[in-house]
């Protein structure tokens, strides 16, 4: 299993520079390294020294690099897309959409990325993945779509069950899909076609709550809007169980002051880069160690013999964290992120008592 490292901040303050530095940093440790860049444009290419293509090119021991372009990701899904249909369904309808005519709309750059990284991981091809995307909410949404999607799809599952519409059309379904599909759907009709798809987002799931496989560091600069940035960033990350190893802070216009990082980001470490004049050891040896993710807080902490769920949200206040319960699961919303807490079994169902945010960790009793 591959360790897969991404990083946060905002735009400028040296997001890629620090991605390729680690990547090296992995490399010369005896790691197998993916470096995976989808920010487009020349920049990439001119900062590794050569023109990066789509399919993972060797850059030196250890180390090899990629360009994720959508447009070619998309031609690739679109072709697995028709072989899975093809596998279930007796006449295809999608034989005759080809992947080169297809556009990308809104929100599909981070789902192609997401798919092509989690192939690179199935691959056993390399030890640690490095992610250099936009760095921002969008990275979190594609690093939470597996709890996400996978909340849609229990969540609808069940209300269509339980609705009358769905047992009206529960006796009539087996015949009709019978008679399209490959598959039998006799039982739980559902079940079958779901299945495949449950255990992938099962499986990301727990990659992502585990930090010795799924981690993030923040980047800034002694900017005042950077740090704001890279606290936001830091607390919506928790709200997709996203483990934020520490602040790596780069030189700029202002000068750097470690304490009052320290201070800003507390309890994550803060490691200072030089500023980066063409030699790549001097950032290498100037990283932290980039597994030691695992001793920062955890997102999440859930103690069913207390009757207790703590989730970390540093750097927001009372008044941006939104706690309620409309359905058999707990909703958290703060910023500009909402998560579905699934309970175990011994809390599920069970009212929420109580709920204490204080010191950056919202504490909900049941």
């Amino acid at each position: 299993m591959a360790f897969f490292l991404t990083f946060l901040g905002k735009g400028g303050t040296g997001r890629t520079t620090v991605a390729i530095a680690a990547a090296k940093q992995f490399a010369e440790q005896g790691y197998r390294v993916l470096l995976a860049s989808q920010n487009p444009g020349p920049g990439f290419d001119l900062m590794m020294g050569a023109t990066i293509g789509t399919d993972p090119q060797e850059l030196g021991v250890n180390l090899k690099a990629v360009q994720l372009r959508s447009t070619v990701l998309l031609e690739a899904a679109w072709e697995e897309l028709k072989t899975l249909e093809a596998e279930y369904v007796r006449t295809p309808f999608f034989k005759t959409v080809f992947g080169q005519e297809l556009g990308i709309l809104p929100g599909m750059d981070s789902v192609l990325a997401l798919n092509a990284l989690s192939k690179y991981e199935a691959s056993g091809r390399y030890d640690v993945i490095i992610y250099d995307g936009p760095g921002d909410l969008s990275t979190l949404r594609m690093v939470g779509s597996p709890e996400i999607l996978s909340w849609y799809a229990r969540r609808f599952r069940q209300v269509i069950a339980d609705s009358d519409l769905g047992k009206a059309l529960s006796p009539f379904v087996q015949p009709v899909t019978a008679a399209v599909f490959t598959v039998n759907w006799a039982g739980d009709n559902f079940a079958e076609p779901t299945e495949r798809a449950n255990v992938v987002l099962d499986d990301a799931k727990r990659a992502i709550a585990d930090p010795n496989r799924v981690a993030a560091y923040l980047v800034t600069t002694g900017d005042d809007v950077a740090i704001a940035t890279a606290q936001y960033y830091w607390g919506s990350a928790q709200q997709v169980g996203l483990t934020v190893g520490g602040v790596i802070a780069t030189p700029a216009s202002l000068p750097l002051d470690p304490t009052d990082l320290q201070t800003a980001f507390d309890p994550l470490p803060v490691a200072a880069l030089p500023q980066y004049t063409g030699d790549w050891q001097a950032l290498v040896a100037a990283l932290p160690d980039l597994k030691q993710a695992v001793h920062a807080p955890k997102p999440i902490e859930i103690d069913p013999v207390m009757g207790q769920v703590k989730l970390f949200l540093p750097k927001f206040d009372k008044s941006q964290v939104k706690l309620t319960q409309y359905g058999p699961e707990v909703t958290i919303e703060a910023g500009d992120q909402r998560r579905n807490i699934f309970l175990p079994p011994e809390l599920r169902g069970k009212p929420v008592k109580a709920a204490k945010f204080q010191a950056g960790y919202l504490t909900i009793t049941f």
